[in-house]
């Protein structure tokens, strides 16, 4: 039950996964764009019903549904008791997390997303939350093997995932699917073998053979956007005014902007429960390490122009650019 959810979750996924999700459509209810966790809902509630619910071992000792396991990766009222391993779908210190950093930090020849994670693992258990309440946590043994996590997610956030180039890529990737999509955009959950049918191959067919408009040719020939201009990741008042000087000086030459928008570690109810071992009190970790409780969000934004652009932007920039390679 907690096996299945943990690796059908990102089913869901789009086209080279986050890069186009921005391309989802707004729900029918208003509340913003589906995500790719309802889409992986959906598909564990459809075409993989029947794999879940027929299989011999389930059928014969388990017992339970594509809706049990479909509730317990959206997180809803529908995962009941079942809700208590949520933490290991979805959290700061989940399956999936463990997993990329490790195997994202392999293929791309690495070091930054390392940590002691047969240690962590040892260290996790069941902590009374108050009002009969359960969650998942850790033992205070695994303090610095939890810090080790959270630092590496910030490492390979800076060094790898937001990197200038892998960045600037994501844009492609976005435009291109924008300019394929009838619309613009991917069909609903509810248009599910729609959806299901865009997939990486046919993406890159399409790309093959032409289409994708500017940023299909981009992606084709390595043609890349360019860097100009970067904030630092905690930004003052000073670079956010320096942020807009970029903007305006380039002018017409902003072919792409990529905010970070992204939080290192969030502090309250998401904090990762720790529990002292000799008071057996549960803490969150953000109160044992400095190094985690600094961790603020990084709001670093990236300003890039065309290449055959690129001389000129930098001319622009002159006096707002400050050492930028």
């Amino acid at each position: 039950m907690v096996r299945l959810p943990a690796l059908l979750h990102d089913v869901g996924h789009s086209p080279f996964s986050h890069a186009s999700e921005e391309l989802f459509p707004d729900q029918e209810d208003g509340n913003g764009k589906y995500g790719h966790e309802q889409y992986s809902a959906a598909i564990v509630r459809g075409p993989l019903r029947s794999a879940i619910e027929d299989h011999k071992l389930n059928h014969a000792n388990c017992g339970f549904t594509a809706d049990n396991v479909a509730d317990l990766i959206e997180g809803g009222a529908g995962a009941k008791q079942g809700i208590f391993w949520r933490d290991l779908i979805s959290s700061q210190m989940d399956a999936d997390r463990m997993d990329y950093l490790s195997r994202d930090a392999y293929h791309a020849g690495v070091q930054y997303g390392r940590f002691d994670l047969h240690r962590l693992i040892s260290t996790v258990t069941a902590l009374e939350t108050g009002e009969g309440k359960v969650r998942l946590g850790i033992e205070e043994g695994g303090l610095h093997a939890a810090e080790g996590l959270v630092l590496a997610r910030y490492f390979m956030f800076t060094q790898v995932y937001f990197h200038k180039t892998r960045s600037a890529y994501d844009i492609h990737v976005r435009e291109a699917l924008r300019e394929l999509l009838p619309g613009g955009q991917f069909p609903s959950p509810g248009d599910l073998n729609n959806y299901m049918a865009w997939e990486d191959w046919r993406v890159l067919g399409l790309l093959s053979n032409g289409g994708g408009g500017e940023h299909g040719r981009r992606l084709c020939d390595r043609d890349h956007y360019r860097l100009v201009y970067q904030t630092s990741e905690v930004q003052s008042e000073k670079d956010r005014e320096k942020l807009q000087a970029a903007r305006e000086a380039l002018g017409d030459l902003l072919a792409g902007e990529v905010p970070a928008a992204k939080s290192w570690y969030k502090t309250g109810v998401t904090d990762i429960a720790v529990i002292e071992e000799q008071s057996r009190r549960t803490r969150p970790l953000s109160e044992f390490s400095k190094v985690v409780k600094s961790l603020g969000a990084n709001n670093q934004v990236l300003l890039y122009s065309r290449p055959e652009d690129r001389r000129e932007a930098r001319s622009r920039l002159k006096g707002i650019v400050d050492g930028l390679e």
